[in-house]
């Protein structure tokens, strides 16, 4: 089986998602990154949330975890590792502006 990866899975979709989307919930493991370049490339907020799964040096979701808190896109905020219920909290808030 063939695994496609690439930003440019991303990139297709980036007027859609812009367009019928007032926040964006993100969720990535590994180094974390997903979150900082959709921040960088749509107009919305994007809430973080750093997964304890993955494979390698993850260290239980602490990688992702500061790899998001480092994030320069100016549009990310990030919740606690697992923390999805809190991520659809903010997004809850957001939406309700």
């Amino acid at each position: 089986m063939s695994v496609s990866r690439g930003i440019h899975r991303l990139l297709d979709h980036r007027e859609k998602l812009d367009e019928r989307s007032r926040c964006i919930i993100c969720i990535a493991g590994m180094e974390g990154a997903l979150p900082s370049v959709r921040g960088w490339v749509g107009g919305v907020p994007v809430i973080a949330v750093p997964t304890s799964t993955g494979y390698g040096a993850s260290f239980g979701g602490v990688a992702a975890l500061l790899g998001m808190l480092n994030s320069c896109a100016s549009n990310v905020t990030v919740v606690n590792i697992d923390n999805g219920f809190g991520a659809a909290c903010v997004a809850s808030c957001i939406n309700r502006l």
